[in-house]
């Protein structure tokens, strides 16, 4: 066996146990860990494929935000987690239906799945065989196609900055703070001191 067989086998089976023991663990913690090794190994399995620039958005979007921030959310909410498993066995039969129908149409659609007769000149057009994989995504994306992706940022950022606008109007029935009048406060009139004598409250 090669390296990279053995690199595939290795990587192949640490996703789907990850992905198994994402599911079937009972501490959602552990579950949160499980899923980024299910993460890093799928990058495993891109870089085997050649696709670098995949696997580093994987690592990179994936485990160093989503993954980072579902365990700081489930290690800091205060969660009832038997309540929700509680809750959620009474819907277990109608999730094994849709789960088994589910994998019904994947082995039908990889049954009569197969290779298009273009697809392999396809590749070779894109992609030269001195080019790099990410270097030939870059010289896609910022040559052929430049004018459209500036202009998908452009609607990004327009669509930030409407978020933005849209959710901070100023009413005057919610408190905001000012962090002028805190700074620039006199501590003479901004406290009272009170000699409370023993046994005597406020």
């Amino acid at each position: 066996m090669s390296v990279v067989s053995f690199a595939f086998y290795l990587f192949a089976i640490c996703a789907i146990a990850g992905g198994l023991f994402t599911v079937i663990s009972r501490n959602p913690v552990h579950s949160v860990l499980w899923l980024i090794l299910a993460f890093l190994s799928s990058a495993g399995l891109f870089v085997l494929l050649g696709a670098e620039f995949v696997a580093m958005l994987l690592v990179i979007v994936y485990v160093g935000a989503v993954a980072v921030l579902f365990l700081f959310v489930v290690m800091m909410l205060d969660i009832d987690f038997a309540e929700l498993k509680a809750e959620m066995a009474q819907y277990m039969p109608l999730a094994l239906l849709i789960g088994l129908v589910l994998l019904m149409q994947l082995v039908m659609a990889f049954g009569a799945w197969d290779f298009a007769e273009t697809a392999q000149s396809a590749r070779a057009a894109i992609t030269p065989e001195d080019l790099h994989n990410t270097a030939a995504l870059g010289m896609l994306l910022y040559d052929q196609y430049f004018l459209l992706f500036q202009l998908s940022g452009l609607i990004l950022l327009v669509a930030m900055i409407g978020a933005i606008v849209l959710t901070l109007r100023h009413r005057k029935d919610v408190k905001r703070q000012n962090v002028l009048a805190q700074m620039y406060r006199d501590p003479a009139k901004a406290m009272e001191l009170k000699d409370v004598k023993p046994g005597q409250g406020l």
